[in-house]
C-alpha cells in the first residue's frame, strides 16, 4: 500500500469510532463516521502535544477512539486466511495482539503528518435491517485526485465494528493476507508471530524513551 494511502487511510480510521447515540435510537454507520471524523480531527489539529509531535499521545487518542470498534480478531483471522485454522488458542492469541500492535502505530504514525485534507462522506445505501454495510468516504487532497476510502463494517451485540478497510479499492486484510501468507510459507505460524513483534519493537522502544 504507498505512504499516501496510509496517510489518507490512517486519517479517516484513527477518528471514526466512538459509539453515539440519539435517545434510545442508534445512530447510523455513516452519521456515526462523519460526526466522529470530524470531532476528532479538529481534536489533533488542535492539540499541540500532538501537534509537536508526541507520539505517545496519539496513540493514546488512537487506543480511546479507535480499538473499541474495530474487530481484531476477524481482521486477523482474515488476514491469515486458511492458517487461522491450523494455529494454537495461544497463536492465535498472539497473532492478534501483535496484528493490532502493528496497526495501531501504523495508523498513529500516518496520523502525525496529517494535513488539511478535505472529507465528503457519502450517503450510505442500506436497508434499516442490514448487519454488514459499506460506509464510502471521499477524500480531496489539494488538487489531486480524490481517493476513495470504504469502511466495511458489521453489526454485532456490541454495536457497528469494523472488519476491512479498502483505500482506493485495494483491501487493508487482502494486503495483508498475501505478506502473512508468504511468511507463514518460509517459517510457520510462529515465524510470522516473531516478524510481527520484530516491526513492534522499535516503535515500542521509542514510545517508552
Amino acid at each position: 500500500m504507498l505512504k499516501a494511502g496510509r496517510v489518507l487511510l490512517a486519517a479517516g480510521i484513527a477518528s471514526l469510532f466512538v459509539v453515539l447515540q440519539v435517545g434510545a435510537q442508534e445512530t447510523a454507520p455513516d452519521v456515526l463516521v462523519k460526526g466522529v471524523t470530524l470531532e476528532v480531527l479538529d481534536l489533533i489539529g488542535k492539540d499541540k502535544d500532538i501537534q509537536s509531535g508526541d507520539q505517545r499521545k496519539l496513540i493514546e487518542v488512537v487506543e480511546a477512539k479507535v480499538l473499541p470498534h474495530f474487530n481484531f480478531t476477524a481482521m486477523t483471522r482474515l488476514a491469515v486466511a486458511t492458517n487461522w485454522e491450523k494455529s494454537t488458542a495461544d497463536q492465535k492469541k498472539q497473532l492478534t495482539d501483535e496484528f493490532r500492535t502493528l496497526l495501531v502505530r501504523t495508523y498513529s504514525s500516518a496520523l502525525s503528518v496529517y494535513r488539511d485534507q478535505k472529507f465528503d462522506f457519502r450517503p450510505l445505501r442500506a436497508k434499516p435491517t442490514d448487519t454488514d454495510v459499506t460506509v464510502h468516504v471521499r477524500i480531496s487532497q489539494g488538487g489531486r485526485e480524490p481517493v476513495t476510502l470504504e469502511y466495511d463494517m458489521e453489526k454485532t451485540a456490541a454495536g457497528w465494528k469494523v472488519y476491512d478497510v479498502r483505500v482506493v479499492g485495494v483491501s487493508l486484510v487482502a494486503n495483508y493476507r498475501t505478506e502473512f501468507a508468504n511468511e507463514i510459507r518460509s517459517s510457520g505460524i510462529d515465524g510470522l508471530i516473531k516478524g510481527l513483534a520484530a516491526k513492534n519493537r522499535p516503535a515500542q522502544r521509542a514510545e517508552r524513551k
